[in-house]
């Protein structure tokens, strides 16, 4: 990726034209999003937005457990915020079937964005949202204890138990965990259930939308001894462990890795700012083909439909905003995010961004399906795995626990 095409400014220009006829109303957006991890961040891109339309103000909220659960209830009762971050995929297809969202398909900043993003928000061949950045879920690893103890990347399963061993064996923890606080489950489960089904993703998910298809397979199955590996190796309290405890314990170095997405990388960091990490797949299977990291769009940013119209013209000016050059550099410098914008440059981001780039280039990714699921499905699926680990739960139990979420989205 190079520097960021020139031709955007033109359209940053144009903005601050428009802006000024806007000059004298006082104009304030409520902005919903769930990412933790760049609370601060966030409202600081919203100071910056500011002191460029000083009439335009952006409230920030932040809602990370269950947010598409809290800002579905909004919806419905007539709360919708302003700009709403929602995940790709399912859910803006489901609220832009629902009519909550405003149509962005003819919007200039709409053709800064890279096409292969453009798919998971667009329903019924019309834009719906932003797709803010691509991001990947692997497993973010100690580099330093990694060569200390002479290991390598593992890329099989067998591969990655022989390091556990090692790691255990010298006195460290395999793999920071985050039970107690669900939402990373989600990712897992349906990130092992992408890497059982393989090329089968398409044929699986009409299947299960035709009310005839099944989380259960032979494939699957082997899914629950890799579970079970995973939490027996996150040390005697890993069910006491929720995020933040996770983030403390990989930034302490005294656990090697976590599976997490990129934006964990961040937190970590500013935990402790000389951590050396790298990222990878994890390694579902003993076939080093199928060991991809899971790479999709992330987050996006929609505007309410029923916003007024002046409302949702400075939310548009936002989002032109973040795709201009300003907005791009201060995502990947703030966020710690890989834009979606064309020609982004994101050649001085840490190296486990450089890792996912390289997965990128070689092809060597898979579809976040999670996106791919009913909303309710994959929010439900969260408390199933977690119901997994704590033995509420046998392995049959959720997997007709998650097929009979699915089945009750098509009643």
């Amino acid at each position: 990726m190079k520097k960021i095409a020139l031709s955007l400014l033109a359209a940053t220009v144009l903005l601050c034209v428009g802006c000024k006829k806007e000059n004298n109303k006082k104009i304030t957006l409520h902005l919903f999003h769930y990412k933790q991890e760049i609370v601060n961040e966030m409202e600081e891109i919203a100071v910056a937005f500011h002191n460029l339309y000083p009439n335009i103000t952006i409230e920030t909220e932040t809602i990370p457990n269950d947010a598409q659960t809290v800002l579905k209830t909004r919806l419905f009762g007539g709360e919708a915020p302003d700009i709403m971050m929602l995940q790709a995929y399912s859910t803006v297809f489901e609220y832009a079937k629902e009519g909550f969202l405003a149509d962005l398909t003819n919007e200039n900043f709409m053709n800064n964005i890279v096409n292969s993003a453009k798919k998971s928000v667009t329903y019924n061949g019309k834009i719906y949202a932003l797709p803010l950045d691509m991001a990947g879920i692997g497993v973010i690893y100690n580099k330093d204890l990694f060569e200390k103890l002479g290991l390598q990347i593992p890329k099989t399963y067998s591969e990655l138990k022989n390091v556990c061993k090692v790691i255990s064996d010298n006195g460290y923890t395999p793999f920071a965990l985050s039970i107690r606080e669900s939402w990373p489950l989600g990712h897992f489960i349906s990130m092992a259930h992408t890497a059982a089904i393989g090329d089968k993703l398409d044929s699986w998910l009409a299947e299960m939308n035709a009310g005839t298809g099944t989380f259960a397979s032979e494939e699957m199955d082997k899914m629950f001894e890799v579970f079970d590996f995973f939490k027996a190796n996150g040390g005697d309290k890993a069910m006491e462990m929720d995020y933040n405890s996770c983030l403390n314990n990989f930034a302490s170095g005294n656990y090697a890795m976590m599976v997490q997405g990129l934006w964990a990388y961040g937190a970590a960091m500013k935990l402790n700012p000389t951590l050396n990490a790298g990222f990878f797949p994890f390694p579902f299977s003993d076939d080093q083909s199928k060991t991809n990291l899971y790479v999709d769009t992330d987050s996006t940013l929609a505007i309410s439909a029923t916003a007024s119209k002046e409302n949702q013209e400075a939310a548009k000016l936002f989002f032109n905003f973040l795709t201009s050059p300003e907005g791009v550099q201060l995502v990947v410098e703030k966020f710690k995010l890989l834009p979606t914008v064309k020609n982004a440059d994101v050649s001085e981001m840490p190296v486990p961004f450089q890792d996912l780039v390289k997965y990128l280039g070689e092809g060597k990714t898979m579809p976040w399906a999670f996106c791919m699921w009913p909303t309710t499905v994959f929010e439900n699926s969260k408390n199933g795995l977690q119901e997994y680990f704590s033995g509420q739960k046998t392995k049959d139990e959720l997997l007709q626990f998650l097929d009979d979420e699915w089945k009750k989205t098509l009643e």
